[in-house]
């Protein structure tokens, strides 16, 4: 629900949508926190990382950890 844009990669269960996506299922919640923070940040590269950003940009903190809780206890 706070990220509604997430589901167009990631799927609703956070399994990728294309290939070269990653699998959010399982990962560990600080380590997903703080990718959205770095790509908040302009701290991460890559080709996604303005997608990203954008997707991202009007996200709390709270709502970012909340988002990393729930793809961290997906299997």
């Amino acid at each position: 629900m706070k990220a509604p844009s997430c589901v167009f990669c990631h799927n609703p269960n956070g399994a990728p949508t294309q290939a070269n996506y990653p699998n959010l299922n399982g990962q560990n919640s600080l380590y997903l926190f703080n990718a959205m923070k770095a790509y908040q940040n302009d701290e991460r590269q890559g080709a996604m990382a303005e997608l990203m950003k954008a997707q991202l940009q009007n996200l709390t903190e709270e709502d970012l950890k909340d988002i990393a809780a729930f793809y961290s206890t997906i299997d």
